[in-house]
């Protein structure tokens, strides 16, 4: 078993539309309905999106690798990318994704060590991301990786508003 971590650049556009696409749409579409799903995909993973976004020098894309298949990948951001006000010192994970197929082999916990150690290098006091509020699997694997709650936003899926946990987490 063969694990690695890889940027993104602009080459990798049309990948990582594709894992997005997917991934989101495995994670999401028992609890939404297909209007909302298909207007929320279409808006956040279309081509042009995504290439503002990597190209934007405050965000950065990594694909993860299991046995040398794209089985997930991580966006974190700092500075103004960052999707809320949470000031200079902090890092902001606002994707985070392993298709369902490669969950259960620590790939997770790979991309969020990836992201605190950016963080790190960075000389973040702290990391931090939104998370459905139903969305309990994910919450209790933030939990054991040591977030907290510590606030709350809005998310909208299409027309519908839904609310997000902020969980934090401070690096030392």
């Amino acid at each position: 078993m063969t694990i690695y971590i890889k940027q993104c650049n602009l080459e990798d556009l049309r990948k990582l539309q594709e894992i997005s696409y997917e991934t989101f749409y495995e994670t999401f579409k028992d609890q939404n309905s297909p209007e909302n799903m298909n207007a929320y995909l279409e808006r956040a993973f279309n081509l042009k999106q995504l290439e503002k976004e990597l190209s934007n020098i405050s965000s950065q894309f990594f694909f993860v690798y299991f046995n040398n298949e794209v089985a997930g990948y991580l966006k974190v951001n700092t500075n103004d990318a960052q999707s809320e006000e949470m000031g200079d010192e902090s890092l902001e994970i606002e994707r985070i994704y392993i298709k369902s197929e490669f969950q259960k082999h620590g790939l997770g916990k790979c991309l969020l060590n990836k992201a605190m150690e950016i963080a790190m290098e960075r000389n973040q006091k702290k990391i931090w991301l939104g998370v459905w509020e139903k969305n309990e699997n994910a919450i209790a694997f933030y939990k054991k990786m040591g977030f907290v709650q510590t606030g709350a936003h809005s998310f909208y899926m299409g027309d519908e508003e839904q609310t997000d946990f902020i969980m934090t987490k401070i690096l030392k």
